[in-house]
């Protein structure tokens, strides 16, 4: 069977695939526990700094693909189908001690990932993408948040992160019609950080992924702590936390390095030490 999810490692970089594109890249059981165990992969292996999502065919994903999933989900969800279904409740998605890749059921990825989007991004396509520190889309690309369509409502982190990333009355004008949007909208609205030519956003979302794997693992680290509990905790909680993350970063070989490529006018290689 083909696998559904594939990696491959380039340097500090994880390049995560999605690998359905005769299905559009919907989202069923073994996609999601595919993506989950990848996203683990790049948590927790100490050579990989930075992630980049991409798929395979002309779509990115056209989101759950609820009939597969179905017969796995629990008894007490299949009674009330109309529900939302929350991610956590299918069983065996998320592997003992792995990473949820929506950032729902579990701590989200500790380190950076980069989207490169192209055709149909729907749903859970762009709650992947909130869940993402830096999206590329090609110009084509068209987006919808439509599960109040559907009776349902975005169960991946969207009522969260829309808000967060795009503002709350932009976040209220797709999440609240389901409405389709294209890679210009995105853009504007601060959901796309760069578009693309057709063809172009893989291509631009690696080089954006090599640029931040040369930064410094520590400082990337607390970058990424220290923003998720300003939008968990608040800014008054980041604040506090500001002093013990720099002392801990001050104590590092790689602010020695960096330091002394500053001194010398020379690019500095970081090592995570």
């Amino acid at each position: 069977m083909t696998k559904t999810v594939l990696t491959e490692r380039d340097g500090h970089t994880l390049v995560i695939t999605l690998n359905r594109p005769d299905k559009r890249n919907a989202f069923d059981f073994d996609l999601l526990r595919g993506l989950s165990e990848a996203y683990t992969e790049l948590a927790k292996d100490r050579e990989l700094r930075v992630g980049v999502l991409r798929a395979e065919g002309k779509d990115f994903t056209s989101g759950l693909d609820l009939a597969s999933l179905a017969p796995r989900l629990p008894l007490e969800v299949m009674a009330t189908a109309l529900r939302p279904l929350p991610i956590e409740l299918v069983k065996g998605i998320v592997p003992h001690g792995g990473i949820d890749p929506f950032g729902v059921s579990t701590e989200p990825c500790p380190k950076p990932v980069v989207t490169a989007v192209q055709g149909r991004c729907y749903t859970l396509g762009i709650e992947l993408m909130l869940s993402a520190q830096v999206n590329i889309a090609s110009e084509s690309a068209v987006f919808t948040q439509y599960e109040v369509a559907r009776g349902l409502f975005p169960f991946g982190g969207g009522t969260v992160r829309w808000p967060q990333s795009v503002g709350l009355h932009n976040a209220y004008r797709y999440l609240l019609t389901g409405d389709e949007f294209d890679a210009a909208e995105a853009y504007r609205v601060g959901l796309v950080q760069q578009v693309t030519s057709d063809g172009g956003q893989f291509e631009a979302a690696l080089a954006m992924a090599h640029k931040i794997g040369r930064q410094a693992p520590l400082g990337v680290a607390a970058i990424l702590r220290n923003t998720r509990t300003a939008q968990t905790h608040g800014a008054r909680a980041a604040l506090r936390r500001i002093r013990p993350e720099l002392v801990r970063i001050l104590f590092s070989k790689d602010v020695r390095r960096g330091f002394a490529a500053f001194k010398n006018r020379e690019p500095a290689e970081f090592f995570g030490d």
